[in-house]
């Protein structure tokens, strides 16, 4: 399977951390007490790896708006745009037209639309009506890679020759305030965007090759309560919680150990590392588990420094950012993790 296409979208409105925490102090938030405050202040002006954020908002002050109506509203009217603009610019670059598509496979865990968010892309894209859509829902951070193994078997299968693979999370839509300190830091991290990859059987004559060569994942649900959401107040409510870092970095590395072992490469091979970043300290404990530096880690600093944690579509934001600043060719590594508790890994080959 080849990435022939690569294309990402965020909402118009970024706004920093300094804004956000100015927008928390004008709002009428009496269920905050005074500690919530004082943490959501040290979390916000300073240095959490994070300086800006775009967010499916207007105004930050309608992120404070939190009741299960305008949340589906702001989910209803932003997925499916995002979704559309990244799988759009996917297609450009990949030179194909939607006709071209033989399934849509789409990602997200911010919102729920049924039809699925499949059935607003294929339609704002104009793809066939006999081709294939597929939606996933429920699997968090790490749903990107899953997605990506979806389409690699429908390829694998000769049932399509060209898949559309996109994850799209309105996390705007699925902010909660109470205080909780894993409810207050998920407020303060997540950022709005979608991420689109165009595969084929083949690679596209006159640009980079990326292909995929192998993957596994691995899911620990005696840890499930670790990172996942609830529905509280017909709301949904991000559980975070203190040993996500090190469970994120323990089953990274398993994940890594088991694909690199499979092919017979050592991992000094890697020359490139597309890995989601949950948050500073999640990426401090990956590159502290996989013997890392700060330089294998940039682009995934890069895109958690510009918009936050994008959830599902980080990786694809990762993997665009190092093809777009000519990073190092041979053996690159992709991983994800998330709800699950759940980790995923892909060995691809650049050229």
């Amino acid at each position: 399977m080849f990435f022939v296409g690569l294309g990402t979208s965020v909402p118009p409105r970024s706004f920093s951390q300094r804004e956000c925490w100015d927008a928390l102090q004008r709002a009428e938030r009496p269920e905050l007490t005074p500690r919530t405050r004082a943490v959501l202040q040290g979390i916000l002006n300073h240095d959490n790896g994070i300086e800006r954020r775009s967010l499916a908002l207007d105004s930050l002050d309608e992120g404070f708006d939190l009741d299960p109506d305008t949340l589906h509203r702001r989910f209803v009217k932003h997925a499916p745009a995002l979704a559309s603009q990244a799988a759009a610019r996917a297609l450009d670059e990949a030179k194909l037209t939607p006709r071209e598509v033989d399934a849509v496979i789409v990602s997200t865990c911010t919102g729920y639309l049924c039809p699925g968010l499949t059935s607003y892309v294929a339609e704002a894209l104009g793809l066939r009506p006999d081709a294939v859509q597929l939606d996933l829902v429920g699997q968090g951070c790490g749903a990107a890679l899953p997605n990506l193994r979806t389409a690699e078997a429908l390829l694998a299968s000769q049932r399509s020759d060209t898949v559309l693979s996109v994850c799209v999370e309105v996390c705007s839509a699925a902010f909660y305030l109470d205080n909780d300190l894993g409810v207050l830091v998920s407020a303060c991290i997540f950022g709005d965007g979608a991420g689109a990859a165009v595969l084929s059987s083949r690679p596209r004559d006159g640009r980079r090759s990326v292909e995929w060569k192998a993957a596994a994942s691995l899911t620990d649900p005696s840890q499930r309560d670790a990172l996942r959401f609830e529905q509280r107040g017909g709301m949904l409510r991000n559980i975070l919680t203190l040993p996500v870092p090190k469970l994120a970095a323990k089953h990274a590395k398993t994940v890594l150990g088991t694909v690199l072992g499979e092919q017979g490469l050592p991992q000094r091979e890697i020359a490139t590392w597309v890995l989601h970043a949950g948050g500073r300290k999640v990426l401090a404990e990956l590159e502290r588990n996989l013997a890392l530096d700060s330089g294998d880690v940039r682009w995934s600093s890069a895109v958690l420094r510009e918009f936050g944690n994008l959830s599902s579509p980080f990786v694809l934001f990762v993997l665009k950012s190092a093809l777009e600043s000519r990073a190092a060719g041979g053996w690159w590594w992709m991983s994800s993790f998330g709800a699950g508790f759940s980790c995923h890994g892909a060995l691809l080959r650049v050229a």
